[in-house]
């Protein structure tokens, strides 16, 4: 029996070995691939002294522009394709809300490159009024610009790791629900929202109501690839979860089947 069980504990160990690839960083974050994707810091508090400007040249604290449930998206306005796609989607979304802007919620997308100007920050917000596709206060949807140590204070508090290459960035896809104090209540990740989940969201923000989200299976199951945008099947670590289920009920019924049989020869 004793043999037994240290084969099995050996075949347990060789499985949590082989969990992991080869080389694999220790230092890794959750939810962060290649040094792009979002951390989440439910509970925290966004840098209400960080300063930007908004789409209309006016100087501003998050303090001063935060006072209801915020949809915070950290995006860069010269973005190829996927931000573009992330702001009319969300876009879409914030039509069909029953909640009223500025009353019950408000929208705040910042860029994370600080070279970008008033001019991108503009176009950008004309794009995503008109992807609204209803009436929308303007002032309810700010597109901000900053310098980088600000920007970089916002990215670090809510979690959004990002790589610049070249001109362009590598970086994740989401939105981050701040409640009207600055808290990080609630992360939505990836493009496709639903209006009841946003409107949840916004519900839970205004209570100040921390929520977990579906992105930390998201993150278990899959890996980001910041190249495609997009979350791929993580084959690996699902696979070694599943043999190491396999080696632990092993090891149970091993234990289990050893004790059954001390008790019938006592008998």
């Amino acid at each position: 029996m004793r043999r037994a069980r240290g084969l099995a504990m050996a075949a347990l160990l060789l499985v949590c070995a082989g969990g992991a690839p080869a080389g694999a960083d220790e230092k890794q974050l959750p939810g962060v691939w290649g040094g792009v994707g979002i951390e989440e810091r439910l509970g925290s508090f966004v840098p209400l002294d960080a300063g930007f400007v908004t789409d209309e040249g006016t100087p501003v604290t998050l303090r001063q522009l935060i006072h209801a449930p915020t949809i915070l998206a950290l995006v860069y306005y010269k973005c190829p394709n996927a931000c573009d796609f992330l702001l009319t989607s969300m876009a879409g979304v914030i039509g069909r809300l029953s909640a009223v802007p500025l009353k019950d919620y408000q929208v705040v997308t910042m860029t994370i490159d600080d070279r970008e100007t008033l001019t991108d920050a503009r176009k950008a917000k004309r794009i995503g009024l008109e992807s609204i596709e209803a009436p929308f206060p303007p002032e309810a949807w700010q597109f901000l610009t900053g310098n980088a140590q600000d920007i970089r204070k916002v990215a670090d508090a809510v979690g959004f790791h990002y790589v610049k290459v070249g001109d362009e960035f590598e970086h994740p896809l989401g939105l981050v629900i701040l409640s009207p104090q600055g808290k990080i209540v609630r992360y939505m990740t990836g493009t496709d929202f639903l209006p009841v989940d946003l409107k949840m969201s916004l519900m839970e923000a205004s209570t100040g109501t921390v929520a977990p989200t579906i992105a930390k299976v998201m993150r278990f199951c899959f890996s980001y690839d910041p190249q495609n945008h997009k979350f791929v099947f993580n084959i690996l670590r699902i696979t070694a979860s599943f043999t190491l289920l396999v080696a632990l009920a092993l090891v149970l019924y091993l234990v289990l089947a050893g004790r059954k049989r001390r008790t019938a020869g006592r008998v």
